[in-house]
């Protein structure tokens, strides 16, 4: 037993060695070993086997995917894929609305009304459940534009109802499709009641500029500068601004017409009688406020009702001014054999409130009126258009186009028959053009209103627009109205215009030309206008204007004892620029001494707060002329972006303008109405 038990030794087997399990007495086992056998440890237990700890955590991973993913699509991917449906659906119905409108159906403006406001009110439902959108760092501002887009067509919506309502009743006067409640009697008897009742529409004005100016707020909210240029091959920011700024001005022309309207009753007689004078402006002799006076005719409105007393030449008014005045500077500087101030040439300056002052002034006798309106030629051009054409004094007058003239029959006849010369005395020398003014005026008001009268409001709100029909009004109140809708022909400040406040810089260009003893030339003359930004290192900003007269047509016969028509002569333009007030002059070329035709350079004046550069230039027919000038703006540059205010001079039908900055062209349009320009330099 000794030889086989080792308890602490080693055995020898095939010389290895091995090492002896370990023996571990029991715990009652004796110290000298005789209690007994030994007891042996058993071996280490074997771990069992786990999972990788990668695994676990890709489970859960994919699970906290699977949640975001379910909680993505149900708070944003469907409601999104929800709400662009309703938009579209939306877009669809407010189209066909539009198309109503277009079509001036107030039936079916009332029918697809709460079809549209149903699809509108699905659309914001949607799109509040996006709920994801409205958190999210930098993607909540597209979720608030769009709330801010829905909630201004939710305000648009309601003025287009209160407007259906209070118009309807007036369906049939103004031309509408509805069912008016002015159809029994004659025109005149319904346009009398409808203008009695209109005290009624003036609270309901009021409630549609509160609705108008919300709208304003929610679309001013929405900033175009945050969406890129492009989504693909479509454009989204250039139609987010274009859209942006057509809204602007579709509600500033119902928020400036609104003083007007609520004046409307009065302006039309209503309790009390008015009596206006019309004069009217032949815009192809071009004069400051937009053309030579030619006639006047003499109106009473009562009750809507227009009665004309008289209408005559403007040279038989000038013929009862007994005491001559001495005729001003301007006029002996620049006008050809004129030395006496006469009535037909009191409109001198391009302010034409200020120049209706002056032509009350030099009236003969009490002027006792209560304002003036003035018409060109393009007003009975387009009126023409709707109207047909006129047989006065054995001439048709007409808008269609004389090959004579290579314009309307109107113009030319009106012309023919006003200034060619004849070898008897015309004692009517001048007054068919108040008796047309009369006859348009007769037909337009003498037959079923639905006829005619849509077209021609909408007609007239364009000829307004545009400068061809402007007005001056004694009465404090209702002059505001007029110049509020921008009928008034003022020469305008930042302030009034582009709602800036004193000391705030922004730019301003008005060009005015005067035909002075240059026939009708302005019917054929062509002009052009490019302007030309630079910034120089010091931010200073100097502007190069260049004028480009053009005139492509030959010359008429202008000699009295041949008795020819004479249209086109050599123009004698007296120009003026008005710019900012303190601009300075660098550099001038072009212009001309009204007296011996050789270069002169520009005088630089001071008028209706702006600095005015004054020059003369020649355009003879089949010729051209050029006046180009470089001055510095009486600022630095600011911000990047600059506003300039471009004022159309009335009785013109759209120059051409190109806008430059540091030679890069920026715009190009035709200057057919006042204009701001957001330039960016």
């Amino acid at each position: 037993m000794k030889n086989l038990l080792k308890t602490d030794s080693t055995s020898e087997l095939e010389g290895k060695t091995a090492v002896a399990p370990k023996i571990s007495q029991p715990p009652d086992t004796k110290t000298d070993g005789t209690s007994g056998f030994a007891k042996i440890d058993p071996l280490p237990s074997i771990p069992k086997k786990t999972k990788p700890r990668s695994l676990k955590w890709l489970w859960v991973s994919l699970g906290v995917i699977l949640v975001l993913g379910l909680v993505v699509t149900f708070t944003a991917i469907l409601p999104a894929k929800a709400t662009y449906a309703r938009a579209t659906e939306l877009l669809t119905a407010g189209k066909d609305l539009a198309q109503s409108a277009k079509n001036q159906n107030l039936e079916e403006m009332k029918t697809k009304l709460p079809e549209v406001r149903a699809k509108l009110t699905a659309t914001q439902k949607t799109l509040d459940q996006i709920y994801l959108l409205r958190y999210l760092p930098w993607v909540n501002r597209y979720h608030q534009d769009a709330k801010h887009a829905l909630n201004a067509a939710g305000y648009g919506l309601d003025a287009f109802e209160i407007s259906i309502t209070t118009l309807e009743p007036y369906a049939d006067l103004l031309g509408l499709k509805g069912k008016g409640t002015f159809t029994g009697g004659s025109a005149d008897e319904r346009i009398q009641l409808a203008v009695k009742t209109m005290d009624k529409m003036t609270p309901k004005i009021a409630e549609i500029g509160d609705k108008i100016e919300k709208l304003n707020t929610e679309v001013a909210a929405i900033d175009p500068n945050r969406y890129p240029e492009y989504v693909g091959k479509k454009q989204v920011r250039a139609k987010l601004i274009s859209g942006k700024n057509l809204l602007s001005e579709t509600t500033t022309l119902f928020l400036n017409a609104r003083p007007l309207l609520e004046v409307l009753p009065s302006l039309l007689g209503e309790p009390t009688a008015k009596k206006y004078l019309f004069i009217f402006q032949n815009d192809k002799e071009l004069r400051p406020t937009g053309g030579f006076i030619t006639a006047y005719a003499i109106f009473r409105v009562e009750h809507g009702k227009f009665l004309v007393e008289s209408s005559n030449d403007i040279y038989e008014l000038d013929d009862q001014i007994k005491v001559k005045k001495e005729a001003p500077e301007d006029i002996l500087t620049y006008h050809k054999g004129v030395f006496y101030f006469n009535i037909r040439d009191s409109n001198l300056s391009p302010d034409f409130a200020i120049s209706m002052k002056q032509f009350i002034d030099l009236y003969p006798g009490k002027f006792d009126f209560d304002g003036i309106f003035s018409l060109d030629t393009h007003v009975l051009v387009e009126s023409m258009k709707i109207l047909g054409s006129f047989n006065i004094a054995g001439r048709e007058f007409s808008a269609e186009t004389d090959k004579r003239c290579d314009c309307p029959k109107v113009i030319y006849e009106l012309e023919d028959y006003s200034t060619r010369p004849v070898a008897y005395v015309r004692e009517t020398r001048k007054d068919i053009i108040g008796s047309l003014m009369y006859e348009v005026m007769k037909k337009a008001l003498g037959v079923s209103p639905s006829q005619y009268w849509g077209r021609l409001f909408q007609m007239s709100l364009n000829e307004i627009s545009e400068k061809h029909i402007l007005a001056y009004m004694l009465d404090e109140k209702t002059q505001k109205g007029v110049e509020s809708l921008n009928m008034g022909g003022r020469i305008a400040d930042g302030v009034s215009i582009l709602g800036y406040k004193d000391g705030q810089d922004w730019d301003y260009l008005h060009i005015n030309d005067t035909n002075f003893a240059g026939a009708k030339s302005n019917l054929f003359v062509q002009q052009e206008v490019k302007i030309d930004y630079t910034v120089e290192s010091d931010e200073t900003i100097t502007k190069t204007l260049t004028l480009s007269y053009k005139n492509p047509a030959p010359p008429s016969d202008c000699n009295l004892e041949s008795g020819g028509l004479c249209l086109n002569g050599i123009l004698r333009n007296w120009v003026r620029i008005y710019v900012p007030k303190s601009a300075t002059l660098v550099e001038d070329k072009g212009s001309q001494s009204p007296k011996t035709g050789e270069a002169e350079a520009l005088r630089v004046v001071e008028d209706l707060g702006k600095t005015v550069f004054n020059g003369f230039l020649t355009v003879r027919p089949l010729g051209s002329a050029e006046l180009s000038l470089k001055y510095k703006l009486p600022f630095k540059k600011g911000k990047d972006k600059l506003h300039v205010l471009l004022q159309k001079q009335p009785g013109t039908e759209g120059h051409s303008y190109t806008i430059s900055v540091n030679g890069k062209t920026k715009e190009q349009f035709n200057l057919s109405a006042d204009k701001v320009v957001l330039l960016s330099l």
